[in-house]
Parts: structure tokens; C-alpha cells; sequence
């Protein structure tokens, strides 16, 4: 049994995405705020930096749990191939959301931390706010089809 497997005899993934599905939309929103409303960002900084930490970590989180919990099912043989075809799917977008939630932290704690982007001159804040609203824009739509992927396995087995 992994690090990643089970807390207490419970399958971790199902209890460790939900730090995901609410940590990454915010760093989506808190990404986008600090980079396209000005006035607001000294009252954002806190918040942009911690999650730009937190969410990639609870990405990564639930990705290794989710790896070991496909691992388990397919060991133990708690579902159908089909099943677990449809798990291997929802495996790629979760890693696609992994990459892609690294990526939009990693901006936004340049934009944040960087003395070089903090002189919030247009030549350096047009192309970071087009990088962040793009980051953005992908990441919250493998959140999307992550979450959805897994829902129709759930709910309706396939």
C-alpha cells in the first residue's frame, strides 16, 4: 500500500480533490484579477502567492492519488477494462490540468515576486496579462473536463 493509496482505509483521491477543484479556480480568478484590475493587487499579493503555491500542490496531490487509486482498482480488480479506459482518460486531462496549474502558478508568482515585473509597465504587463489570461483559459478547461470525466465515470459508469 502507497503513501498516496488510502488515509484511515479510505481511498485518498476522492477525498484530496476537492482541495483541487476549489484551490485552482481561485488561482485561475486571483491570477486574472492581479493581472487586469491594477488598484486591486496590493490587496491581492497574499493571496496570489499562496495559491500559486497551494494549488499546483493540490494538483500534484491529486494526480499521485489518483494514479494509486487507478493502480488499486486495476490490481485488485475492482473494475471492468472499460472502466479503467475511461479512468486512463480521465488520467491525461488530470495530468494536463497538473502541467498546465504549474504553469499558471509559476506566472503568477512571477508576477507577484519579480522585481523585473513589478515596475507594471505596459511593455512588460500586456504580454504577462495575454500569458496569465491564457493559462487561465486552458487551465480551467481541463479542470473542466478532469472533474466531468470523472463525474460520468461515477455516476454513470462509463
Amino acid at each position: 500500500m502507497g503513501v498516496f493509496e488510502t488515509f484511515f482505509g479510505l481511498p485518498l483521491h476522492p477525498l484530496v480533490i476537492h482541495a483541487a477543484v476549489v484551490f485552482i479556480p481561485l488561482l485561475i480568478v486571483g491570477a486574472l484579477v492581479y493581472v487586469l484590475v491594477p488598484a486591486l493587487r496590493p490587496k491581492l499579493d497574499w493571496a496570489v502567492v499562496v495559491l500559486g503555491v497551494i494549488a499546483p500542490l493540490s494538483a500534484l496531490l491529486a494526480k499521485l492519488s489518483g494514479d494509486a487509486f487507478r493502480a488499486r482498482m486495476a490490481n485488485r480488480h475492482l473494475a471492468t477494462p472499460a472502466i479503467l479506459n475511461k479512468i486512463d482518460e480521465h488520467r491525461h486531462f488530470g495530468t494536463i490540468t497538473l502541467y498546465v496549474t504549474i504553469a499558471l502558478g509559476l506566472v503568477a508568482l512571477a508576477a507577484v515576486l519579480l522585481p523585473a515585473l513589478r515596475q507594471r509597465t505596459l511593455t512588460v504587463w500586456v504580454p504577462l496579462a495575454v500569458v496569465t489570461i491564457g493559462l487561465s483559459i486552458v487551465t480551467g478547461y481541463y479542470v473542466f473536463r478532469t472533474g466531468d470525466s470523472a463525474a460520468h465515470i461515477v455516476w454513470q459508469g462509463y
